[in-house]
């Protein structure tokens, strides 16, 4: 099966590697044709544009920023619309708003294709160890055509029936994570204020109901409050945030604790930390 895949960046690079190392024919295309290199040297092909990317595939993956992002790989003459053939697939697999979604799968649908939204649950590490969570919704052919590919991208993958779900499902999963990690960082720095031992502090939590593998990865880091190597940036949780908030406000649901964490993670942002690691807002309360 021939696979295209669009957008290389930390988590891109590494699902696209991944289907490249389990015998996938792979073209390839990023803004950014430097980030295209490794794969190419890895046997991967590179295209011009999303375009060529899609006139070469029958299925292509975009795994994208933001929604702005998301469509501006798929529009114009030079996007991936562009270049789909009837009958081929196109999976976004960017954390996106219901919406952008659903027009994308309405813009699909009148070029004959195919259309499955796809986000995933992980960062960095879980993307090169192939086991994200992935969230697919969309037109059931398509899922199970992709499935095989989506195998070397996830360990646990959903269908979530119409388009627009997954998205949804993923803007409720990332609130929950950003109000965790806040809460963490709250926590070590009231054990830092209130002269506790921050590693006991963290083996205590790690040793009863709220042992998590996000404490676990997080905790020493924030302890540290030095460096925030970026496995999933901070800007991207703010953005998904604001998308959740916007959600929660369609759909008549108050987010009042997630109002909250939003507001951190914006002053977090005008303080620079945009490109760090989410675990960053810590500062923001220390």
């Amino acid at each position: 099966m021939s696979i295209g895949f669009i957008g290389l960046g930390i988590m891109g690079s590494a699902m696209a590697a991944n289907l490249l190392k389990a015998g996938f024919k792979l073209t390839v295309w990023n803004r950014s044709e430097d980030k295209c290199r490794p794969l190419a040297a890895a046997g991967a092909d590179l295209a011009r544009s999303p375009r060529a990317v899609a006139e070469a595939s029958e299925i292509v993956f975009a795994m994208m920023a933001t929604p702005e992002a998301a469509a501006a790989v798929r529009d114009g003459d030079s996007g991936i619309l562009a270049g789909l053939r009837p009958g081929a697939g196109y999976v976004d697999m960017s954390t996106v708003d219901a919406e952008t979604s659903q027009e994308s799968a309405r813009l699909v649908h009148q070029r004959g294709a195919l259309f499955l939204e796809a986000p995933v649950a992980g960062s960095r590490k879980p993307a090169e160890d192939a086991t994200l969570t992935i969230m697919a919704a969309g037109d059931r052919d398509l899922y199970d055509l992709s499935l095989p590919a989506m195998e070397k991208m996830g360990k646990k993958i959903f269908y979530l029936g119409n388009t627009g779900n997954a998205a949804r499902m993923k803007l409720a999963n990332n609130l929950v994570m950003g109000g965790m990690l806040t809460a963490l960082s709250e926590g070590v720095a009231l054990a830092a204020g209130s002269d506790l031992d921050i590693a006991q502090f963290l083996e205590v939590l790690d040793s009863g109901a709220l042992s998590n593998p996000m404490f676990r990865l997080k905790g020493e880091m924030i302890a540290r409050n030095g460096e925030f190597p970026t496995a999933f940036p901070l800007k991207h949780m703010q953005k998904d945030l604001r998308l959740a908030l916007r959600l929660a406000e369609a759909v008549g649901q108050p987010l009042f604790a997630t109002a909250i964490v939003n507001e951190l993670f914006k002053k977090a942002l005008a303080q620079g930390l945009g490109d760090a690691d989410f675990a960053a807002v810590s500062r923001v309360i220390r």
